[in-house]
């Protein structure tokens, strides 16, 4: 397990694998080849903690056995940015947390992780110069609904208040351009499409960081378990999303996120290969900003966890902080 000064130094790495380029090993360095063999991109092995390699690309048994060695993941994510599998250096026998994790049956984490993501998009409605009435009342009832969910006695009214809030949180947050709102995975327009990424790279990068101190990552306290859905990993993502809902509306306010940098495939919006280095640098760069915030608060989720703390002493992440 990292420190907070180790993990500091430690890199994300983005590779965009075009046709025939291979991920290597070679001298305690990580390297990339192009389709005839020659080095395109190499990087120390001590200093990674994880690897995107998108597109198609294949890797060798011995290249697994070193994220073992030296502490880092590789994920695989296809062309269009979907998750398929992380590779590296999870903690799996880690049992006394997993017995925790197992026996944990209460609503309070559920609710403090909600009233955090709330919190965080009514400080993204608030820093709003100008206020429409819209965006006012959203304020004021995204506040009432942190009330209702504090009080709320069942998973699902927490649930129903976060939808509830959200909902008003993306009509206003997205109160410049003209969309139907938030609509996850289906990619109905440029701006879902380019949320989904963003959300599929934070995503991937928590999953990460709670493989390394051995969570189940399947068992969550709020999306309660359901077949191949990494639970956990979807409750501790929501504090952190308006990172994402940040960066998307500045890069659309620059015109550097717009609708003809994507193809209209089978009536979805997918991102134009010959775009996807740009758009993971404007959607990466607020996770390596955040990075260290969001490595001590998975890191005080644990410690938590692990010292059976009440439901109080668990972290929050302030956006702006």
């Amino acid at each position: 397990m990292f420190t907070s000064p180790d993990f500091c130094n430690k890199q994300i790495v983005f590779v965009l694998f075009n046709e025939g380029e291979k991920l290597a090993f070679s001298n305690d360095n990580i390297v990339v080849k192009d389709k005839n063999g020659k080095i395109k991109f190499q990087t120390t092995c001590y200093r990674l903690f994880i690897i995107f390699a998108v597109g198609h690309t294949s890797i060798t048994s011995a290249l697994i056995q070193k994220t073992k060695k030296f502490g880092f993941f590789i994920a695989l994510m296809t062309p269009g940015y979907r998750l398929y599998a992380i590779i590296g250096n999870s903690k799996d026998g880690n049992t006394l947390l997993r017995r925790k994790q197992y026996s944990y049956n209460k609503l309070e984490l559920a609710k403090k992780i909600i009233v955090n993501k709330m919190n965080n998009q009514k400080h993204e409605l608030k820093i709003v110069r100008n206020k429409s009435d819209s965006v006012k009342e959203a304020i004021a009832l995204i506040d009432n609904y942190m009330t209702d969910v504090t009080s709320a006695d069942t998973l699902n009214k927490i649930m129903a208040y976060e939808g509830l809030a959200s909902k008003l949180y993306f009509k206003n947050h997205f109160n410049n351009i003209l969309w139907k709102g938030r609509q996850p995975r289906v990619k109905l327009d440029y701006v879902n499409s380019t949320l989904d990424i963003g959300y599929t790279l934070l995503f991937t990068f928590i999953d990460a960081l709670l493989l390394t101190y051995g969570f189940d990552t399947y068992c969550g306290v709020m999306h309660r378990q359901f077949y191949m859905r990494k639970s956990l990993v979807c409750d501790l993502v929501e504090p952190f999303r308006t990172l994402i809902d940040h960066a998307v509306k500045k890069g659309i306010n620059l015109g550097q996120i717009k609708e003809d940098d994507f193809l209209l495939v089978n009536n979805q919006y997918r991102l134009k290969w010959s775009e996807s280095s740009r758009y993971v640098k404007i959607l990466m760069t607020p996770i390596i900003n955040n990075k260290e915030s969001i490595f001590r608060y998975i890191q005080s989720y644990y410690r938590c966890f692990m010292k059976d703390l009440p439901e109080k002493a668990f972290p929050e992440y302030i956006l702006g902080e």
